[in-house]
């Protein structure tokens, strides 16, 4: 029997009577040096349970082998944490999430094949889910509430009336849960639509909602499709994510905490969504794509209760009274904001050119027609560098069937000759082709796999052939481009021109929370002490990276930034103040 069980209209846990009061707060994207920070941090606020997704395609990486579970991805830890933190944790472990996370979750090794009928009882899918179930599980039952673990509850997929009607796939799932140990209480959660609910619900399953506003209306819904039970918001959205090129988006937090007020009095349970969201640390962000492409920014602040950086603000004070007049709250300060480190100045006052790098060290992928996609070349997330030659000199145009996925830019000689943008649905660019035989080179971007709707594993590279004049160039050299291991950098302090690894260092007497801000730089990514940081864009609206304070070392760091155009400087700065944009009007 599990732990939590429901009665007419709520939740007990162990037999006593439980409100959920949770907030979403996902492992993977917080340093794991600062979980134990954070959890309490959620416990101050009066939350009594914390909620997270389950990343499936940083967990196993490799179809065949092991799933990961270190470092970031040390979920059997975080599971820990929560428990001697008082917290109890819902479970959330897709196999899809969304999230704004690359590819919704699902492996790319997974959604390479396009025959595949993703999120559907098709065998192909349902035996991978199989296998990665196998080797999750086992880890995670020690930490479930029956074994006197923290997990009261686990959800089947996600939000998946949105996406299909496939009973037949939620009741492989629901069994797989219980056949592979997991006793406790299993939900769905979708969007408080009636088809919605109708399509992603199971019968003798607890249905539960996600929405951010008119609270009445949707428990009205929610009440129609399950007539008894819990009521529960399993995501109030309590602000939200941004994409490159749009505005920072904000919430009230007198709103917002006016929501939830509506939410707890009318008896429901609930989960903001998010407490604290984090970072999409290194390649991990993901896009929309609705009627153009749009790639999620690196911060995940989500305007929450907790930011990114972990400092309590506005929502965390307000959200903190709104829920001392529905349940206990410890009798105990808010917490403080983190030390800032002082503003430090950064010289990068060695280089190393990236298109002769990628030449010499890597080993290229022979295409003799076409060239080959990411997919195709065993590349989850990073670069591809495209190299062929081109017969004829003069003016023409460039014309990339299919388009690019997500961002070319293409150089004859090295020179640079432009840019194609996915979003912008470019596939033609016109350029003057120096001499017979020059070296075409194209070096394409990953920006982040759909994480919702249909599109979700769209293929990312070049995506077809490439032709000028009509005639199809062929002859490709493709370099994969992970960026994972770069410790044979040949840096130097000659002058270098186009994109290129920028590298300093800095002394510090010790660590504390910082931002990377860039003023001067374009476009690419950061590390600090080797830990990937993320993408940088001057189109914003972000225009600092969160530097975690774990990150940092007394005494010499190292910066590295890979710069994919041109910088009017020579610096960066780590600032004690996070800038995000300017707000949406």
């Amino acid at each position: 029997m599990p732990a939590l069980t429901t009665t007419s209209d709520g939740f007990l846990l162990h037999g006593a009577p439980l409100r959920i009061i949770s907030g979403a707060m996902h492992y993977f994207r917080v340093h794991p040096d600062l979980w134990a920070d954070r959890l309490r941090k959620a416990r101050l606020m009066g939350l009594n349970t914390v909620e997270t997704y389950v990343p499936w395609n940083l967990h196993q990486p490799d179809p065949h082998g092991p799933v990961v579970l270190d470092g970031i991805l040390d979920l059997p830890r975080y599971l820990e944490l929560a428990r001697a933190e008082g917290l109890h944790v819902l479970l959330r472990p897709g196999p899809f999430i969304c999230a704004e996370w690359d590819g919704g979750g699902l492996p790319s090794w997974l959604t390479a094949d396009p025959d595949i009928r993703l999120r559907s009882s098709d065998p192909r899918f349902t035996d991978a889910v199989d296998r990665y179930l196998d080797e999750l599980l086992p880890p995670l039952l020690p930490h479930m509430a029956a074994a006197g673990g923290p997990v009261i509850a686990v959800q089947v997929e996600n939000e998946y009336g949105a996406y299909g009607d496939d009973t037949a796939y939620l009741k492989h799932l629901h069994q797989g849960f219980r056949s592979r140990g997991v006793e406790e209480l299993l939900f769905t959660c979708d969007q408080a639509d009636p088809e919605h609910l109708a399509a992603g619900s199971l019968p003798g399953t607890l249905a539960t909602g996600t929405f951010g506003s008119r609270i009445e209306e949707n428990l009205t819904r929610l009440r129609a499709h399950q007539s008894e039970g819990p009521l529960m918001c399993t995501e109030f959205w309590v602000g939200w994510f941004d994409h490159w090129g749009e505005p920072h988006h904000t919430r009230d937090a007198a709103d917002a905490a006016a929501d939830l007020d509506r939410l707890l009095a009318a008896g429901a349970s609930v989960n903001i969504y998010m407490f604290h969201g984090g970072t999409n640390f290194a390649f991990t962000n993901g896009a929309n794509h609705d009627h153009a492409y749009a790639p999620v920014v690196t911060s995940y602040d989500y305007d929450a209760p907790l930011t990114e950086h972990g400092d309590p603000g506005p929502k965390y004070h307000a959200f903190r009274e709104v829920i001392a007049r529905h349940a206990p709250v410890p009798d105990e300060p808010a917490p403080a904001p983190s030390r800032k480190l002082a503003p430090t100045e950064v010289a990068l006052d060695r280089r190393a050119a990236l298109l002769p790098y990628v030449t010499a060290r890597t080993e290229p992928v022979a295409a003799p027609g076409a060239p080959r996609t990411l997919h195709e070349l065993g590349l989850r997330a990073g670069y591809v560098l495209y190299r062929t030659t081109v017969p004829t000199a003069g003016d023409g145009v460039l014309h990339f069937a299919g388009g690019v996925g997500d961002r070319a830019q293409v150089f004859l000689d090295g020179a640079p000759a432009g840019v194609l943008e996915r979003e912008r649905h470019e596939e033609s660019l016109p350029v003057r082709v120096p001499r017979p035989g020059a070296t075409l080179e194209v070096l394409v971007e990953n920006m982040g796999g759909v994480n919702y709707g249909p599109r979700i594993g769209a293929p990312k590279g070049l995506l077809g052939p490439v032709a000028l004049h009509g005639t199809a160039l062929d002859g490709w050299d493709c370099h994969p481009l992970p960026l994972n291991d770069l410790h044979d950098l040949p840096l130097g302090t000659a002058p270098v021109a186009g994109p290129a690894f920028h590298h300093g260092t800095f002394e510090l007497a010790g660590p504390a929370d910082a931002f990377l801000a860039l003023p001067g730089w374009t476009k690419g990514q950061a590390w600090i002490n080797g830990f990937h940081l993320g993408r940088y864009w001057n189109r914003g609206p972000q225009r600092t990276l969160y530097v975690p304070a774990p990150v940092l070392r007394p005494g010499r760091n190292e910066l590295l930034l890979l710069e994919l155009h041109a910088t009017t400087t020579g610096h960066a700065r780590l600032t004690d103040t996070p800038d995000l944009g300017p707000e949406k009007p």
